[in-house]
């Protein structure tokens, strides 16, 4: 068990991170997870019947401080680190013409700031594993929509994994861009319903990030755009 991979995941106690997190784990791999809500995290731990394999970590996806924190007792608890996912992020769902400024700050660290502070952490250990990068993007970071505040942060991050990618690939690490298109997760409580047509599930698009893992030594998956069939944008 001391030689199985190790995935750290931000943002990991429900939607995206949450499935990543059990496919990863049924797959004999030893995971951390990091959120904001203590209670969140337990619960999620508890559904799973509190695994060693499994270590839950509160804590703020965009303080560094504390994004070190998670890398630093992930590799004190497992001795190693191979793979990094920047999952944590959340949209205000307004507009930059008629939004509320006030939650915008932090939607901006958060999705922004926050993937940049995880590969600032978690690189010197990468490079000691070869092991790769996940940002979790979307579609909105390909296609504009109207005055979208959340849309112009995942453009940052599209730009932000090719940045990342010309940099660490020297090292060996591999970086990956996952953009789901809608996906039926925790992210549209704050909307108030689910957006209308289908959607995917985040089983699906864990399904996407498990692949671009698995891929041999020596290859690179860089982008992955998965939408539902019948979305236009």
């Amino acid at each position: 068990m001391t030689d199985s991979p190790v995935t750290l995941i931000t943002g990991g106690g429900s939607g995206i991170g949450a499935a990543v997190a059990r496919r990863l784990l049924d797959a004999g791999q030893r995971v951390a997870v990091t959120g904001r809500g203590e209670e969140r995290l337990r619960a999620f731990a508890a559904e799973l019947g509190d695994p060693d394999e499994l270590l839950t970590l509160v804590g703020d996806a965009a303080d560094y401080d504390q994004v070190r924190s998670a890398v630093g007792r992930t590799l004190k608890e497992y001795g190693r680190l191979d793979t990094v996912v920047a999952n944590a992020g959340f949209a205000t769902h307004d507009s930059v013409a008629e939004g509320d400024p006030a939650g915008w700050t932090e939607m901006v660290l958060t999705n922004v700031l926050g993937p940049a502070l995880l590969v600032r952490a978690s690189i010197d250990a990468l490079k000691e594993t070869h092991g790769r990068i996940v940002l979790v993007g979307s579609v909105a970071g390909f296609v504009p929509t109207p005055g979208n505040i959340y849309g112009a942060t995942k453009w940052a991050v599209t730009g932000l994994a090719e940045n990342t990618r010309r940099e660490v690939t020297e090292f060996g690490v591999g970086v990956t861009l996952i953009a789901p298109g809608r996906v039926e997760t925790p992210f549209w409580d704050s909307y108030g319903s689910l957006p209308p047509g289908r959607l995917l599930t985040a089983g699906q698009i864990a399904d996407s990030i498990v692949w671009a893992l698995g891929q041999p030594a020596g290859v690179d998956v860089n982008t992955v755009v998965v939408r539902p069939i019948g979305q236009p944008n």
